[in-house]
């Protein structure tokens, strides 16, 4: 089998998978963080998972960016520093600000790992090898520039919610549920909104079944997680403000 052939298999059960995880991850919440619980398994710090992660993220990507078979753009470069402008952050910045002593399943680390080299995979080979490429022109494109505003304002969002919630939990040890500035006064989660903007103009930025394929995983991790971190404030936090949404504000 040829690797186009198998690069569009895998692109295919990529999408079934994610909607198979949606609907555990419904009634199953990934056992990190909040919802951490025994029974998966030795464990290893949160600092130590998240950065075994991420890294492939960043790496791999690098990688078939270097290896890549399509001519370096404009564009291509954009690419390049908008998925490493997330991913340098999350892989070898935001782990060295969790807080000491949690920790995370070796197994949630590892699908972690398969997670983050599956998907850099399918964009970084479609986007540097199997795309027909991207001149300087699609810089231009609606699509692109659409994409481009979506992914920066949910970059700022996410940055914005994870610079909150630290100082808030350095300060005072407030945790989601009890933060009552900025956006966290409209949705529990807003670093999750954050995340969920980000891929959501990355697909439409590459214009791409790889980069849609991305937003489909965020959304099917992400939207029960906000749905169960909402749950567990309300069970747990008399006041917690019974108008504040999970994820989108005035709305869910």
């Amino acid at each position: 089998m040829s690797e186009p052939v198998l690069f569009r298999w895998l692109l295919s059960a990529w999408f079934l998978v994610a909607a198979i995880i949606f609907v555990v991850l419904l009634w199953l919440p990934a056992p990190y963080g909040r919802h951490a619980r025994v029974g998966w398994g030795p464990t290893v710090s949160a600092r130590t998972g998240w950065l075994a992660m991420e890294a492939p993220a960043s790496l791999l990507f690098l990688f078939w960016f270097a290896t890549g078979t399509n001519a370096v753009t404009a564009a291509s470069l954009v690419f390049l520093v908008m998925w490493q402008g997330h991913y340098v952050h999350r892989a070898f910045i935001y782990p060295f600000f969790l807080a000491g002593g949690r920790q995370m399943p070796v197994t949630v680390a590892a699908m972690g790992i398969l997670f983050n080299s599956v998907n850099a995979y399918l964009n970084g080979r479609y986007l540097f090898a199997f795309s027909r490429g991207y001149d300087a022109a699609w810089l231009g494109d609606p699509r692109f520039v659409a994409g481009l505003g979506v992914f920066v304002v949910g970059y700022i969002i996410n940055r914005h919610a994870d610079r909150t919630l630290r100082s808030a939990r350095l300060s005072s040890g407030l945790q989601y549920c009890r933060i009552d500035e900025g956006i966290f006064r409209y949705v529990c989660c807003p670093n999750y909104l954050g995340e969920i903007l980000i891929w959501s103009g990355w697909a439409l930025a590459t214009w791409s079944l790889a980069g849609l394929s991305f937003a489909v995983w965020t959304i099917a991790n992400l939207v029960p997680r906000a749905r169960s971190h909402a749950r567990w404030c309300r069970e747990h936090f008399e006041d917690f403000p019974p108008e504040r949404k999970a994820l989108v504000p005035g709305f869910w």
